[in-house]
């Protein structure tokens, strides 16, 4: 339903489409150097995907070499193999 871009089969970034905004979403966007803090995290139980959010078609101009930086990245975080450390967001374990 989403164009979802990936690399080696593992999913990089994906299109979104909002009712206020489009965004970009980074799968593992919480590894990704963001020092200008472009990235949202879209709900506080989100743990590794994090957006960069855009209302007009200029934001996207004005952001084409940040956001390029993060895809490249985004790229290399897989290819190292990066993973997220998971918090548990549960008391119950489900039963095997």
């Amino acid at each position: 339903m989403h164009p979802c871009y990936t690399f080696h089969g593992k999913n990089i970034v994906l299109i979104h489409e909002f009712k206020e905004y489009c965004a970009l979403l980074f799968h593992k966007g919480a590894l990704l150097n963001d020092t200008n803090n472009h990235l949202i995290q879209q709900t506080e139980n989100v743990q590794s995907a994090r957006q960069i959010r855009f209302i007009n078609k200029q934001e996207i101009l004005d952001l084409r070499t940040v956001i390029k930086n993060y895809i490249f990245e985004a790229i290399e975080v897989e290819k190292t193999g990066l993973k997220m450390k998971m918090k548990k967001t549960s008391e119950y374990e489900i039963p095997q």
